[in-house]
């Protein structure tokens, strides 16, 4: 009865959809060139070879988190079909640049039963794996019905969504039953889906994926390459990355306390959503401020101040540019983002306290001083930085904390790796 409803009410707000997907097209096309897409209609693209599985990534995060899972499976598996899809613009050009044509991609529709009928029609999986937390009712109980095995790796829960599922824990028993595995990501988000009521003996923690985070040799290459190509080669650099509404102001007021006792340093500021980046780049203009953007492929002058991080897609190129990182969403009431992208590259990590997204990651950067917390104030950012520029061997140290912590908890790999293979084997395999 409850699905029934849900399903009523996601078919009224659909002109609303339209209307905000249109509005994020005047800055992002993709959204309306595309908007075929989220209603399951795929004429323009070549379906993947049938019996084959969906990843689903929602977003950038999510799709990076993947990226180890989706090519130790395409090694394993490499007759194996695979189908990657996403919600956003940035996820998926993020899956474009990571795998090329090594796979399929198209956007999940929205939760609307005939356009998932559309979609799996069209993609014919034999599994279908979702990445942290995406649970759509109408997917699962289609899957379900079509018994296809619905498996969430790395499942992560926040609070925020543990406290919303509370408030329908007694409505939500037939959804869990059409769940086949939960992989969960750490002890906390395990035991919020416990309580939730899903059976324990289909969930396993496995640990975070994310903690697998390799930085390749192409990707250094690319960073050098991209250092010279933009004139950073003898300037220092540190980065505000996945800033959100309400950040960049006292990121730009520490900037410019910064530059008086360090004239040359560049500043890269990254917003979270590519929606931002307009009003974000119309702040740099009204204070004022020197600035280039990445999207207009051009070296920074001796003058600039800011490199504006407007592109999709370059979040760990960004960061490889860097000697220090700040990370977003934590200084307001966000829940903070993953701080395992700077640590790969060695980075000493800054911090807000809003870190409640990510709560075993920054515990154990916490236990081992690998990560520098601080007020919500220009003050302690400005003086957080001034400390790395400062002390460059104490960063050290730090960002050291943290890559051992990194290292100390990979393995959730291999470990998601073992329980999937069930499920990814091909019927052939298993009968041999």
């Amino acid at each position: 009865m409850l699905r029934r409803l849900y399903t009523l009410l996601s078919y009224i707000i659909q002109p609303l959809l339209l209307l905000v997907m249109w509005y994020r097209g005047r800055t992002l096309p993709e959204y309306r060139q595309r908007l075929s897409e989220r209603y399951g209609f795929y004429s323009k693209i070549t379906p993947p070879k049938a019996n084959g599985i969906v990843i689903h990534a929602a977003s950038v995060g999510e799709v990076i988190a993947a990226t180890p899972l989706i090519k130790a499976i395409q090694t394993q598996y490499p007759e194996l079909a695979i189908t990657v899809t996403t919600v956003t613009p940035t996820g998926s050009e993020r899956v474009k640049s990571a795998f090329g044509d090594s796979l399929s991609h198209v956007y999940l529709p929205y939760d609307l039963p005939d356009a998932v009928n559309r979609f799996l029609k069209f993609i014919k999986p034999r599994l279908f794996i979702v990445i942290e937390t995406e649970l759509w009712p109408n997917l699962i109980h289609q899957i379900h019905q079509r018994k296809i095995p619905f498996v969430i790796a790395n499942a992560r829960l926040s609070p925020r969504s543990a406290k919303r599922y509370g408030w329908l824990k007694d409505h939500l028993q037939g959804m869990f039953n059409q769940i086949d595995l939960i992989l969960a990501q750490d002890s906390v988000s395990a035991e919020r889906y416990i309580q939730l009521g899903f059976n324990p003996q289909h969930l396993v923690n496995t640990g975070n994926l994310k903690f697998d985070l390799e930085i390749s040799l192409e990707l250094h290459k690319k960073v050098a390459e991209t250092r010279i190509y933009l004139n950073l080669s003898r300037r220092p650099v540190w980065i505000a990355a996945s800033t959100h509404e309400g950040e960049e102001k006292m990121i730009l007021d520490a900037h410019r306390k910064l530059l008086i006792t360090h004239p040359n340093l560049v500043l890269i500021l990254v917003p979270r959503h590519p929606e931002r980046f307009a009003s974000v780049e119309e702040l740099l203009r009204k204070m004022q401020i020197p600035y280039v953007k990445r999207s207009d492929q051009c070296g920074v002058l001796p003058n600039t101040q800011v490199l504006l991080g407007d592109t999709m897609g370059e979040m760990m190129l960004l960061y490889g540019l860097a000697q220090l990182a700040f990370v977003g969403g934590s200084l307001v009431k966000h829940g903070g983002h993953n701080p395992l992208e700077p640590i790969a590259f060695g980075l000493p990590v800054i911090s807000g306290l809003h870190t409640f997204n990510f709560p075993e990651v920054f515990s154990k950067l916490r236990n081992v001083d690998g990560v520098v917390e601080i007020e919500s104030n220009v003050e302690a950012l400005a003086n957080a930085v001034n400390y790395f520029l400062e002390h460059p061997e104490l960063g050290k140290e730090i960002s050291q904390a943290g890559y051992d912590v990194l290292k100390e908890n990979q393995g959730a790999l291999k470990r998601h790796l073992e329980l999937l293979s069930p499920y990814l084997e091909s019927k052939e395999k298993k009968d041999e």
